[in-house]
């Protein structure tokens, strides 16, 4: 599946986007085999409270299933005005 950070996820992993391989079952099992992987991915993913995700463009949370999925998007709190 696609997987996209944006804002200071992006700059704390260093990629815009990548392409991953998983097993997950939920957002939330990616999560930690992201955190898994390296130092940069656990500094990003520290905070669940300061991340917003989205499943195929649709804000979910962290326990929504991934079958059939092919995008998962890492974002900040978004403020509007």
């Amino acid at each position: 599946m696609q997987v996209l950070y944006f804002a200071w996820v992006r700059e704390r992993i260093g990629l815009p986007k990548e392409v991953v391989e998983t097993q997950a079952v939920t957002v939330g099992d990616l999560v930690e085999e992201l955190r898994a992987r390296e130092e940069r991915y656990a500094a990003a993913f520290t905070d669940l409270s300061a991340l917003r995700v989205a499943v195929d463009q649709e804000l979910v949370d962290f326990d929504a299933p991934l079958e059939g999925v092919r995008e998962v998007a890492f974002f900040p709190p978004m403020t509007g005005g």
